[in-house]
Parts: structure tokens; C-alpha cells; sequence
């Protein structure tokens, strides 16, 4: 075969590979070859065999130079040490988790409407009927709550402990509701609900109460900031639960057991995502929630950063890495 027509038989492929092996970066093959859907061992293989043609054709040291390029760069490609695991979760926290959290879209929109649903009904009744505090909660509870949001406090929203005492109690809180809203679904998505009204109703319930006395400024000045990463993974952490009590009433047609597993590894991931944002959630709590002394422009100006912060992230995070996300 003549060498022009070799060329123009192979071109294209080549073209293919070189731009792939450029877009690799510093990202581990497998992980490129999963997001681009090439695959590059095969094609790897093919150039090996195109380079010993050229080779034993004669054909130009352009040609035979371009191919041991490919070769050379494909080899380091294919061979390179997989990437550091603080690489694969790092990837994964910035670009795998939201665009699972996107692909779960449906899950998560359920999830979304069954927390503030509630929350947003209990602050209107609330509002016109200050005595349905008193249904939700006992008389104890709501003094309790009064003391915490008491407007002449400096640490607003707790009662004692310094602030990374208090940290370790809300990394430890918020994880449990988060675990509990997840493996709740496995009562075929019932208890997944009744976690998610459940505590959309003791949210609405606590801020209706403290604006009806008037301490609902101190707790919105404590809540608005951090709640951007907590309730979002709440959210989230519910939303893998309802996916998991769809598998088990619909598993398609995969056997029920198969069809769990596949659930449960995705709804693992979920959560992992979501703990971080709770940990994250955690700190702004302990740390900057709680002080009463930041004026109301920096206190909601800094929760309209990290609330913006939040949808951008899980929105466009990811987008562009993957064909067809």
C-alpha cells in the first residue's frame, strides 16, 4: 500500500488518539477513557501494528516519527501510576458528586418539596396561629428554644461549649439525621419520607415560633449561613434514601438483590458527598453562625456567597468532563 494511501486510510483515527491522549492532563487513563468513551487500549494496539507497517514499508521518517510519538506518549498514558487516592476524592467531591446528584434529578426534587413543604406550611400557620407551637413542642422545648435565640446572648443557637466542642457536636448531629434520612429508605422509601416531613416540620415549627416572639432575627442570623451546605445535604442524603426505596418496590428488570446493590453503591457515594457538605456545614455553625457580634449586611451577605456557592457547584460541577452530562 502506498504510503499517501495509508495516511489517508489512518488519519482520522490518529487525530482521534492525539486528541485524546492531549486531554488526558494529569487525569488517570481509565478515568479519561470512562468520561470520553474511547477506547484507547484497542486503539493503543493498532498504532503499535500501524507503526511496525510503516516501518517495514519505507515509508517517510514523518510518518514513522509521528506514529513513535503516539506510541511513546500512548505508553506513558497507559502505564502511568493511578492517581493518588486525595486526587480521586478530591475529583469526585468537585466533578463525580454533582453530576450524580444531577443524574438522581428526580429523586432529589422529591426530596426538596417533602422538607420545605412542610417547613414553609408550619411558618404560615404558625404565623396566624402562634398555639400550634405548642402541639409541636413541649413547654420545656420552646423555653429551651427562647434561651438559644435570646437576642442579648453572644453565642446565639446554643446553650454551652466552646466552639470546637460545638463543632464536634454538629459534625455528629448532622451526620446522624443524614445517615438516618438514607437508611430509612430502606423501609421501601417510607422512612426516608417521614425523616424528611418529620424534621421540615420541627424546622418550620421552631423558626414560626421564634418570629412569633420576636427572636426570629437572631435565629435567621444563625441558621442562614450554614444551612446553605446542611439542609442541601439533608436533601441529597433523602433523595438517595427515596432511591433506594424505589429500587426495592420497582427494581426493573434486574433481580431485586442486583438491583439494591446498584442503588446502594450509588446512594454510598450520595452520602459520602453529603458528608462533606456536613462537616462543611458543622464548622460555619461553630465558628461564625454563632457570633452574634457580625453586623446582619456581613451575616446574610456572606449566606447569599455560600447559598450561591452550593447551586453553582452542584449545577455546573462536572459539566463538560463527561459526554452526555
Amino acid at each position: 500500500m502506498k504510503q499517501e494511501r495509508f495516511v489517508a486510510l489512518h488519519e482520522a483515527a490518529w487525530m482521534e488518539v492525539e486528541t485524546w491522549m492531549r486531554g488526558t492532563g494529569r487525569k488517570a487513563w481509565s478515568s479519561a477513557l470512562a468520561e470520553q468513551g474511547l477506547d484507547f487500549p484497542a486503539q493503543y494496539r493498532r498504532i503499535c501494528q500501524h507503526l511496525a507497517l510503516a516501518r517495514a514499508r519505507g515509508y517517510s521518517h514523518d510518518v514513522i516519527d509521528r506514529l513513535q510519538r503516539m506510541v511513546d506518549h500512548g505508553h506513558q498514558v497507559l502505564y502511568r501510576p493511578p492517581a493518588p487516592r486525595w486526587h480521586r476524592v478530591g475529583e469526585f467531591i468537585v466533578a463525580g458528586f454533582p453530576r450524580l446528584v444531577r443524574r438522581e434529578w428526580k429523586a432529589m426534587l422529591i426530596a426538596t418539596a417533602l422538607l420545605y413543604l412542610p417547613t414553609i406550611a408550619c411558618l404560615v400557620l404558625i404565623h396566624f396561629r402562634p398555639d400550634v407551637a405548642g402541639m409541636i413542642f413541649s413547654g420545656h422545648k420552646l423555653d429551651e428554644f427562647e434561651q438559644m435565640y435570646n437576642p442579648a446572648r453572644s453565642k446565639i443557637g446554643r446553650t454551652s461549649g466552646t466552639d470546637v466542642a460545638m463543632f464536634g457536636f454538629y459534625v455528629l448531629n448532622n451526620v446522624s439525621i443524614a445517615f438516618r434520612t438514607f437508611a430509612a429508605g430502606l423501609f421501601f422509601g417510607v422512612g426516608a419520607i417521614y425523616v424528611l416531613v418529620v424534621n421540615g416540620i420541627l424546622f418550620g415549627g421552631i423558626a414560626g415560633h421564634l418570629d412569633a416572639i420576636g427572636y426570629g432575627g437572631p435565629f435567621w442570623r444563625f441558621v442562614v449561613a450554614h444551612s446553605a451546605f446542611e439542609l442541601t445535604a439533608i436533601v441529597i442524603a433523602g433523595g438517595a434514601g427515596l432511591r433506594l426505596g424505589d429500587t426495592l418496590l420497582a427494581p426493573g428488570r434486574l433481580r431485586r438483590g442486583d438491583a439494591l446493590r446498584q442503588a446502594g453503591s450509588t446512594g454510598a457515594q450520595l452520602v459520602l458527598g453529603a458528608f462533606v457538605m456536613l462537616v462543611i456545614a458543622a464548622f460555619i455553625e461553630a465558628f461564625w453562625s454563632s457570633v452574634a457580634a457580625f453586623p446582619d449586611s456581613l451575616k446574610f451577605g456572606s449566606a447569599a456567597v455560600l447559598w450561591t456557592l452550593v447551586g453553582a457547584w452542584l449545577w455546573l460541577g462536572g459539566r463538560g468532563r463527561r459526554r452526555g452530562d
